[in-house]
């Protein structure tokens, strides 16, 4: 097994997670299989409680796993699906750790950090690295490990401990690390100095603790001056080669093709010895490694030259930090990409457009916004703050033909919002957000733990099944009127009362998609509208550059008038409008 280490240094939140998966991409293309792990250092057992103004989205993957945001960046960038172990926290290895030594694993001994709780990190991460991630089943070649946060903080101390021991088993050739800095330039701005020295101290942390990076990725606004590269290599004892410049770019999409252009993948496979006999691809993995590079940089490439703006309002809680919506606001880029068109995301903050009183500009700024607006989203969700402004975003997108997608809580808003404005059933509303009202048309699903939050929800990947004579859905019409069931990822502890089903049918709001036992609603559409869709799932998980989500797809083709274009790009299985297979 090889290993890739990429760590961080001076700050966080300078993109190790793009780099870690741009490396695991340029890998890919060589015809390797390539995994990921992320290590998270925080005592959480996952992210599942986490404010996601705080720590950003939530990702979820198919066996249900909550975790870190930058597991939904490796599987968009590799094309894989990873499960919830090949997220590691201090908690779990912790409980792992405690749970052994209830059972008596440790045969009395006092149980320490070393070598008991650094044992088992590297032993989750040797046994999850072989776990295979793709159809091909097979053992992956190499294993892109993630260590969050910075080199240096003291929830780190163990799992650097761990994996200079794991670089040391592993043995030469097995075991590359880059080290993320950041280059600030003072005074900021393009006559500004470089400044080399944070990347030094950076260097002499990480080694001081146990790691010999081999190459230094370093961050900044503007690209590195051949002589700031030349004076990292000196003063931190390693060549210019060794310095990989990773300057912002307008989209994340371009930073492998930043990389592929400094022979990032020629170094790497000469440190891991990947051009050894006992190495050798197979060919036909290496065909389909070129193909997806090639339809990778095409359309990444192609975003540089688009004129054609279609401006869709966001419009959540959580728009303080834009992380919070990553998968979302990726899944539009892709959706964009396969469209030829550019994106312009406004964030709506939708509890001000609830009251004018509180604050007037901000109130007359977010309708501006959403009248404006090309299309209307309403992404998930928790609590009832701005959940009003939602339901009024909702009901301009269905009153005025405005395209509208609902996701999770957005879609359970578009069920209460026809309730009651369509229906008109009195005093309607969700237990959740609704405690006291006198019908509940979302209520608690059945299973449910309310007593717990971590890990209780209806979680990954279950089916969905499209209901018979619903063959008008806009929605299914992109994925052929043949298929009659999808698989999507799920997050939620809420759900449609079943005994509103029939009376919110016979008002205009139908129930196209449903569970395999036909109680849980998965998809609700109103037929005379352009597009009006909502889906209790999460489609921005599954959503891939080369793959965009069909929800997203839809929604943003009738947004940007190309809908019809698109149903029948999709059903011929092109990657983009006008490009045949």
């Amino acid at each position: 097994m090889k290993y890739v280490l990429v760590s961080g240094g001076v700050i966080s939140g300078v993109g190790k997670g793009i780099i870690a998966s741009s490396t695991g991409l340029l890998l890919k293309t060589t015809g390797l299989t390539v995994s990921s792990i992320k290590i998270d250092p925080y005592i959480n057992i996952d992210a599942g409680t986490m404010a996601p103004t705080e720590h950003g989205e939530v990702y979820v993957t198919d066996d249900g796993g909550e975790m870190d945001l930058d597991l939904g960046n490796y599987e968009r960038y590799l094309l894989t699906s990873l499960t919830r172990d090949h997220n590691i926290t201090t908690g779990k290895v912790y409980q792992n750790v405690i749970n052994k030594e209830r059972i008596g694993h440790y045969l009395g001994k006092t149980v320490q950090v070393v070598p008991h709780v650094t044992d088992a990190i590297q032993e989750w991460i040797e046994r999850v690295a072989r776990v295979p991630v793709d159809e091909s089943n097979a053992e992956p070649d190499v294993c892109i490990i993630e260590l969050g946060g910075t080199v240096g903080d003291i929830e780190s101390a163990p799992f650097i401990h761990a994996l200079s021991q794991l670089q040391r088993r592993a043995g030469k050739g097995n075991f590359v690390q880059i080290h993320v800095s950041y280059v600030p330039v003072i005074p900021p701005g393009p006559g500004g100095e470089q400044k080399t020295k944070p990347t030094q101290r950076a260097m002499s942390d990480v080694r001081s603790a146990g790691l010999n990076p081999d190459l230094i990725a370093c961050r900044c606004e503007q690209p590195l001056d051949q002589s700031t590269i030349n004076k990292i290599a000196n003063m931190c004892s390693i060549e210019p080669y060794q310095v990989i410049a990773v300057h912002n770019v307008t989209t994340t999409y371009h930073v492998p093709l930043l990389l592929e252009k400094q022979a990032l993948i020629d170094t790497i496979s000469q440190m891991l010895d990947l051009r050894a006999p006992g190495m050798k691809r197979d060919p036909e993995l290496v065909a389909q490694g070129k193909s997806m590079w090639k339809d990778w940089v095409s359309p990444a490439r192609g975003q540089d030259f688009l004129h054609d703006t279609v401006k869709i309002a966001l419009v959540g809680k959580y728009t303080s930090l834009h992380d919070a919506y990553i998968s979302v606001g990726k899944a539009l880029e892709h959706a964009a990409m396969y469209c030829h068109k550019k994106i312009q995301i406004i964030w709506v903050d939708s509890s001000h457009l609830e009251d004018e009183s509180a604050s007037p500009a901000d109130y007359h700024k977010a309708w501006h916004s959403v009248c404006t607006a090309d299309g209307i989203l309403v992404p998930g969700g928790f609590g009832i703050r701005g959940c009003e402004g939602m339901m009024k975003a909702i009901t301009w997108a269905r009153t005025q033909n405005k395209p509208f997608l609902g996701v999770c809580l957005g879609m359970q808003l578009a069920v209460l919002e026809y309730c009651r404005n369509v229906v008109g059933v009195d005093d309607v509303g969700s237990e959740e957000l609704h405690p006291s009202a006198e019908n509940h048309a979302i209520v608690y699903m059945p299973e449910v733990d309310k007593g717990k939050l971590g890990g209780t929800m209806r979680l990954g990947k279950h089916p969905c099944i499209f209901q018979e004579g619903t063959e008008w859905s806009r929605l299914r019409a992109l994925y052929g009127t043949s298929v009659s069931q999808i698989e999507e990822r799920h997050r939620h502890r809420y759900e449609v009362n079943p005994s509103y089903i029939e009376k919110i049918e016979k008002a205009g709001l139908s129930f196209i998609g449903k569970d395999v036992k036909g109680e849980r609603m998965e998809i609700v559409e109103i037929k005379d509208h352009p597009w009006f869709v909502g889906v209790q799932f999460h489609p921005e998980y599954l959503s891939r550059v080369l793959s965009p989500s069909k929800a997203f797809l839809g929604f943003f083709a009738a947004a940007a008038g190309c809908l019809p274009e698109v149903v029948e790009a999709t059903n011929r299985g092109q990657r983009s409008i006008g490009r045949k297979q």
